[in-house]
């Protein structure tokens, strides 16, 4: 799989990591316990099979819009058997018209997801993967009553699953 991912401020990656480190501390599944170089708090912008370089380009061509405004909101849970818990992300213009300048940009790409369309994209930072219901209830008790963190997306960048490999695009890789 190909992503374009967004990237956080310092101090709102910091929250998360501080979130994901509570988790890992309680004996919990979290982000923390991936120790790849290339795991960061991100907002996952668009998802395909392949993302051809005309249309990278296209999208590297929208990062000239950062910084832009993120609030992270309330805890949320997806999944159905293995449970993913996230911080929400507060929808807010200038994201979801970067996410649907973007998602036009990949719109020939093939192996998009229906669930990252725009009107059907739910943005959010991850801070769990795998979870049970019953450590989903740990996790909430562990994070407890969470307040909203407002930051900035700072930069925009590609993972290529394949080749397990991260780049920034655009003014981010500047």
């Amino acid at each position: 799989m190909q992503t374009v991912e967004l990237l956080l401020d310092e101090a709102t990656d910091a929250a998360v990591r501080d979130e994901w480190q509570r988790l890992a501390d309680a004996g919990l599944p979290s982000q923390a316990l991936h120790t790849g170089s290339t795991n960061a708090p991100h907002i996952t912008l668009a998802v395909a099979r392949a993302i051809p370089e005309a249309d990278e380009a296209a999208v590297a061509n929208l990062s000239g819009a950062m910084p832009l405004p993120v609030e992270l909101g309330a805890l949320v849970v997806f999944g159905s058997r293995r449970l993913a818990l996230a911080r929400l992300v507060l929808a807010q213009p200038p994201l979801l018209a970067l996410h649907e300048r973007t998602a036009a940009a990949l719109q020939d790409c093939p192996g998009v997801p229906q669930y990252l369309v725009p009107g059907r994209w739910t943005p959010h930072v991850t801070l769990a993967r795998g979870l049970t219901p019953s450590q989903v209830a740990a996790a909430l008790e562990t994070l407890g009553q969470v307040d909203v963190v407002s930051g900035s997306v700072i930069a925009m960048r590609r993972w290529d699953s394949d080749q397990r490999q991260a780049w920034l695009l655009g003014a981010s890789a500047r």
